[in-house]
C-alpha cells in the first residue's frame, strides 16, 4: 500500500531534499526558531478567531457602528493571542523572548486585521440592513480554519491553514510568515496551496481554479492560479518525495 505523503513535505522538498531527507527519514530536526514560534502563535490566533467568529457576528446589532463593531474583534483577538502566548511560554523561553515582547511584537498584525474584519462586516450590513443570525447566514465568505484533508486518489493530507467559503466553491489560504518574493509567492508554497485545491476539488466535486498566499509580516495575500500544468507538477513532485522517503540515499546539499 502507498504511503499517504503530507503537504508541507512537498514544499520541504522543494527548499532542500537534504533536510527533507535529514528529518523524515533520519529523524534528525534542527533546534527550534523564533519564526517557528511566532508562526505557531499567530496560526493558533487566527484559527481561535474563526472559531468563534459567529458568536461574534450574531452579537452585532443595527445600531453598532464601526467602532463598536472593531472593539469587538480586537478584544477576541487580543485575549486569544494572550492564551497562545501562554501556552507556548515554554517555547518562547527557549529562544529567550518575554511574553509581553512577543505580544507587542505580533499585536500590530491583528489590530490591523480586526479593522479589515470590521470594515468588511459594517459595509456589509450598510448595505444589506442584515444583524444578529441573518448577518451571519448571508455573510460570505466564511473562513474556516485548519481544515484536515486528505485524498485516496493522491496519497497526500494535511492541514490547510484557511478555507475561504463562497456559494460558488472554496479557496484554501495559506498563511505564511517570514520574508515574501518581489513577485508572486515562493515555490514551495506554491506547490503547496494548488495541492490543498487539488484536494479539496476532489472533495467537493468542484472546480477550483486559484489559491491564495497570505504573507503575514506585509499582511499581503498573492494569488496562485490553478491550470492543468500545475496539477501536474504537484503529481509529479509528490512522486519523487515517495521515491526518496522510500530510498536509503542521502540528497547532496
Amino acid at each position: 500500500m502507498a504511503r499517504r505523503i503530507s503537504v508541507t513535505m512537498l514544499s520541504s522538498y522543494l527548499y532542500c531534499k537534504r533536510k527533507l531527507f535529514l528529518e523524515r527519514v533520519l529523524g534528525l530536526f534542527e533546534p527550534e526558531k523564533l519564526a517557528m514560534i511566532k508562526g505557531t502563535i499567530r496560526h493558533e490566533t487566527y484559527d481561535g478567531v474563526n472559531q468563534i467568529e459567529e458568536s461574534i457576528v450574531v452579537s452585532i446589532t443595527l445600531d453598532d457602528d464601526f467602532e463598536a463593531i472593531y472593539n469587538k474583534y480586537v478584544k477576541a483577538y487580543s485575549s486569544l493571542l494572550r492564551q497562545s502566548i501562554t501556552v507556548n511560554k515554554y517555547r518562547l523561553k527557549s529562544v529567550k523572548l518575554p511574553l509581553i515582547d512577543a505580544y507587542h511584537d505580533i499585536w500590530p498584525f491583528f489590530k490591523k486585521e480586526s479593522e479589515i474584519r470590521a470594515l468588511n462586516i459594517y459595509n456589509f450590513i450598510e448595505t444589506h440592513n442584515v444583524c444578529g443570525f441573518e448577518l451571519w447566514d448571508k455573510l460570505t465568505p466564511k473562513i474556516e480554519s485548519e481544515q484536515k484533508i486528505f485524498s485516496e486518489n493522491l496519497q497526500l493530507s494535511g492541514i490547510i491553514d484557511q478555507v475561504a467559503k463562497y456559494k460558488t466553491g472554496d479557496i484554501p489560504i495559506e498563511l505564511k510568515t517570514g520574508k515574501m518574493p518581489q513577485q508572486g509567492v515562493w515555490p514551495g508554497h506554491r506547490i503547496q496551496v494548488a495541492a490543498y485545491a487539488m484536494m479539496l476539488e476532489e472533495k467537493s466535486g468542484k472546480q477550483i481554479k486559484e489559491g491564495i498566499i497570505h504573507y503575514l509580516d506585509t499582511d499581503t495575500k498573492r494569488q496562485v492560479v490553478i491550470n492543468p500544468f500545475l496539477k501536474e507538477e504537484v503529481k509529479e513532485i509528490k512522486r519523487k518525495v515517495a521515491e526518496m522517503l522510500e530510498g536509503n540515499k542521502l540528497p547532496e546539499k
